[in-house]
């Protein structure tokens, strides 16, 4: 049975705790992004990089996140940094094998004909490289993003104030109401947010048939 009374009573701390969640969801996203994409062109440069790279982010990203936010506490305290740096690297772990594929599906003659239209270096990977490999590392920022949208909840457990903090009340008080508006909440931000990057695809990529990599 949900309480109606409890959810205006507590709007404006809904509404807090969601722009805290949007905030520790996005920032990483976006630092993972800049990490990423630089790293993962070092990796498609220098093919002898990527697999200790690989290697240590698939470790990296095996480690739950709680024992993270609680190794950095003594170091961060209880502080969005403590939940920033974490998901940041979750982030990386996801979005560089993306990167590296996307590169790596370049077809080697667009390549050569880019080189005889004068597109080198920086110039062709701008121009070329990167608006072609767009849909895979598009594709793996919508999951990073997903990911980040869940795990972020789980700061809650340490004192990181987020959407998940309406879970840990709930549980405490055996009181379904605040669960459920969490619940109803994270659902619909991750819906909105995949919505958002499904469009940002298309804006980006519109040689690509509709149906196609949404």
């Amino acid at each position: 049975m949900i309480d109606w009374s409890w959810i205006s009573r507590n709007a404006s701390s809904i509404g807090s705790l969601s722009v805290e969640h949007l905030l520790l969801s996005f920032v990483p996203v976006a630092l993972g992004l800049l990490i990423a994409v630089p790293l993962g062109i070092a990796c498609v440069r220098w093919g002898a990089l990527y697999p200790p790279v690989w290697v240590l982010s698939v470790v990296l990203f095996a480690v739950p996140s709680v024992v993270l936010f609680i190794f950095l506490l003594p170091f961060t305290g209880i502080s969005r940094l403590t939940a920033i740096i974490p998901l940041t690297i979750y982030t990386v772990s996801l979005l560089l094998r993306s990167v590296v594929d996307g590169l790596r599906s370049v077809d080697p003659a667009v390549r050569d004909f880019a080189d005889a239209l004068g597109f080198r270096g920086m110039h062709r990977l701008i121009g070329v490289d990167l608006p072609i490999a767009a849909p895979v590392i598009l594709g793996g920022l919508r999951i990073a993003t997903m990911s980040n949208i869940g795990m972020v909840a789980v700061a809650s457990v340490i004192g990181i104030s987020s959407l998940g903090d309406l879970f840990v009340d709930g549980t405490q008080r055996y009181f379904a109401t605040p669960i459920v508006v969490g619940i109803v909440l994270v659902t619909a931000l991750a819906a909105i947010t995949d919505l958002g990057l499904v469009g940002l695809q298309r804006r980006m990529t519109p040689w690509l048939p509709r149906g196609g990599h949404a």
